[in-house]
């Protein structure tokens, strides 16, 4: 048997100790999106992580701020010699925030509700290797794969497989109840979202009483907002072009950082005419990555060929695979029978990245002969027409969950995409435990998925971390699509 175990380290909450009578407790963090609701195991929207990921809900592993796989509710775990069975050991003494005491039974709850025929999970394919999973005691879990699966702790530290009680999980969208070192207090709708130091946390106490996520959508509220003092910190903040401004105020840290953001120019790759592969090529060739991340909003990113971060040690860098050319995109065009051109629509959602950008990829489409007509749609209007509809020619749209090429493989995603010699591949990614094969798998799926120009792959959306230059704790990446406040303090 392989024994994993791991201990939770406190540096930050030793240095913070030291100050706490001079520091203050409390944090206003700027956030840029709202959330639908607060469950995330029931929404696809990153700003619910955003909150909630945890701060308020724990899984059985958890991703650090270097994208590595930290215990979390399970102290420990064993995997059998096959790699089909983990036994996870629950820490002891854990409650949740309503005051339940979570046991094993708990956890069987969450991931057979994750997995089940009715769930409404937005990543319900991370459960589909559970063959089984049985409470052994009170803190003892087993849970038994159709097949070995090399990804499987760390799917286990995802937002959407963190651990409910089956008596608060219906109320988890506007009351949610976890188990994390803060609380949920209150959610002024259109506003603020307010979590509070959970007095009763079963591990190391975090430094803040109390955090309030305020809603603050755009640049032209967010600048002053900060430069005031209201606001002391935005883990993603809209600064657009006042960036410098800030950079040079003393008063202010800004890091910029890295993130899973893949920002593609999403297509729907089963309606015409971007079911023809020439389309899309001549799209990929239309995209100047260059002038869209200058008129992204924030000017920053990574420019990329295929749906993987350049952070990540199996990146391959595949911008090339259809360089900028607008003559031979017309000229696709015109092989693909559409020698003038064509009408399509393009739905953005707000974030600028999508607004700006959008108008930058419309301008580049039109030389081409592509007119587009924007549809701007609120998040909720896009989850609904667009992730579970399919209702749409082009969207944009960063996708920010971690190491998440494999939702090509899935049928019913919102790209509509199919091509079994990539699936083959996922498919055996999916089993692979050895790291050398998982990179050239990873890297033969990029490759895939650039030729094909499933989307018109555009950039990686930067981290703009903004905060007081007497916080300490932010995190100067995202690896998950979260605010982790578990380390935050301020010095003075």
């Amino acid at each position: 048997m392989k024994v994993w175990k791991s201990v939770l380290v406190a540096t930050a909450f030793a240095l913070s100790a030291g100050t706490a009578n001079a520091a203050r407790t409390d944090l206003v963090l700027g956030v840029v999106l709202e959330p639908p609701h607060l469950d995330p195991t029931a929404g696809a929207a990153a700003a619910i992580d955003e909150v909630v990921y945890a701060n308020v809900f724990e899984g059985l592993t958890r991703i650090g701020s270097g994208g590595e796989v930290l215990p979390a509710l399970a102290e420990s775990w064993e995997i059998s010699d096959d790699g089909k069975v983990y036994t996870f050991t629950l820490h002891e003494g854990v409650k949740f925030h309503d005051g339940t005491d979570l046991t094993a039974e708990d956890v069987v709850f969450s991931l057979d509700r994750a997995r089940a025929d009715d769930s409404t999970n937005a990543q319900k394919p991370l459960f589909a290797a559970i063959a089984s999973v049985e409470a052994v005691d009170a803190l003892t879990v087993r849970v038994t794969l159709n097949n070995p699966q090399g990804s499987f702790l760390y799917n286990m530290g995802w937002g959407d497989a963190v651990i409910v009680a089956e008596e608060s999980a219906e109320g988890n969208k506007e009351n949610p109840v976890g188990t994390g070192p803060f609380k949920f207090e209150n959610w002024a709708k259109g506003s603020s979202i307010t979590i509070v130091k959970n007095p009763d946390y079963w591990g190391e106490p975090v430094a803040l009483e109390k955090a309030e996520f305020r809603i603050i959508p755009d640049a032209a509220a967010a600048i002053p907002a900060l430069l005031s003092g209201d606001v002391q910190a935005f883990a993603n903040m809209p600064a657009g072009d006042a960036l410098s401004q800030i950079q040079s105020d003393p008063r202010f840290e800004v890091v910029i950082g890295s993130t899973e953001g893949e920002t593609i120019l999403s297509t729907n790759n089963k309606r015409a005419p971007f079911d023809n592969l020439k389309v899309r090529q001549a799209i990929a060739h239309a995209l100047n990555r260059e002038e869209i991340i200058a008129g992204n909003g924030s000017g920053l990113g990574t420019p990329i060929g295929t749906h993987f971060s350049p952070g990540n040690s199996a990146y391959v860098d595949l911008t090339g695979t259809y360089p900028f050319d607008p003559e031979k995109a017309k000229a696709l065009l015109a092989e693909a029978g559409f020698p003038n051109g064509f009408d399509a629509t393009i739905k953005l959602p707000p974030p600028p990245y999508a607004r700006d950008g959008g108008q930058v990829v419309a301008s580049q489409l039109r030389n081409v002969g592509i007119n587009l007509e924007i549809i701007p749609v609120e998040w909720a209007d896009w989850l609904e027409q667009v992730f579970r509809g399919k209702d749409y020619d082009l969207s944009i749209v960063s996708h920010t969950e971690p190491n998440d090429i494999g939702i090509y493989a899935r049928k019913d995603y919102y790209f509509q995409y199919d091509n079994p010699e990539f699936d083959a591949v996922i498919a055996e990614l999916d089993v692979a435990s050895d790291e050398a094969v998982r990179t050239e798998l990873y890297q033969k799926a990029q490759r895939i998925l650039a030729e094909d120009a499933v989307n018109g792959f555009m950039f990686q959306l930067p981290k703009v971390g903004v905060w007081d230059a007497a916080l300490e704790g932010m995190w100067e990446n995202s690896p998950v699509q979260a605010t982790d406040l578990t380390g935050v303090y301020w010095t003075e």
